[in-house]
């Protein structure tokens, strides 16, 4: 089959090299991972930075540096900064990392901002008026209904219509699998700028369904560390690399 679009989460906010010992902490080991992960078939990158005790950070001056590593060492590869909060930083930290990194592109659950409904009108036209293109993290029926009433109402601008379906998320032991996609689809059938991830050892089966689908896909150690036999990738380019070559197998 046609390949996917293909992005790569290659850390996470929780995870360490406790958890797996390939997993990218640093700039140059980040920047490593995702050349790496480009030449095996992902065309863009999930981007989380840490701070100096290795914990989950927004700071843009981080965001910055690997960007600009980015831009200098794997100019094709597009890079989506996150702004999680992971329990650490309120909406006023989100709002105040996308204006300061002017990102290309940054993912945003809705669930996190609707914790400051007075601040979503602006962070949105924030991200409108300095050209971040939006993708939109959803979680289940509740963040699907909160976006639409959202871009009903306005506060989300008319072509902010990017949105990443997560599987498994909130599942027993995070494990998802295909079957948890039909909600999603159901909910927006009209949707075409759809992306998939999906926790747990059937990561990649949840992928091939979505891309089965249309979908595009993201992969990496931020949601699975194990192929479905629970056997652990040897790193994020094993994975991705694995990936590419079960969808190449595939039909069309």
């Amino acid at each position: 089959m046609t390949l996917p679009y293909i992005m790569v989460a290659p850390s996470g906010a929780r995870r360490t090299t406790a958890d797996h010992p390939a997993l990218p902490m640093t700039t140059g080991d980040i920047v490593d991972t995702a050349r790496a992960c480009f030449d095996a078939g992902a065309r863009g990158l999930h981007l989380h930075v840490r701070d100096a005790d290795g914990g989950h950070s927004l700071d843009a001056g981080r965001y910055i540096e690997v960007i600009d590593e980015m831009a200098h060492l794997c100019p094709e590869m597009a890079v989506q900064i996150t702004t999680e909060a992971a329990g650490i930083y309120d909406v006023r930290a989100q709002l105040a990392v996308l204006e300061a990194v002017k990102p290309t592109w940054a993912s945003i659950s809705v669930r996190e901002i609707a914790r400051a409904p007075d601040l979503a009108t602006r962070l949105y036209a924030t991200c409108a008026d300095q050209g971040t293109k939006v993708q939109h993290i959803l979680y289940g029926a509740d963040d699907i209904a909160l976006l639409q009433h959202w871009q009903a109402a306005g506060i989300v601008e008319p072509d902010q219509d990017a949105v990443l379906f997560v599987l498994g998320r909130y599942a027993d032991g995070q494990r998802s699998v295909p079957r948890d996609l039909g909600p999603f689809r159901d909910a927006l059938p009209k949707v075409s700028d759809w992306m998939a991830c999906a926790f747990g050892p059937h990561e990649h089966d949840c992928l091939a369904a979505a891309a089965a689908q249309g979908g595009a896909l993201r992969v990496g150690f931020e949601n699975s560390l194990t192929n479905a036999l629970e056997t652990p990738h040897a790193d994020n380019v094993a994975s991705v690399a694995a990936l590419v070559s079960r969808l190449e197998r595939t039909p069309e």
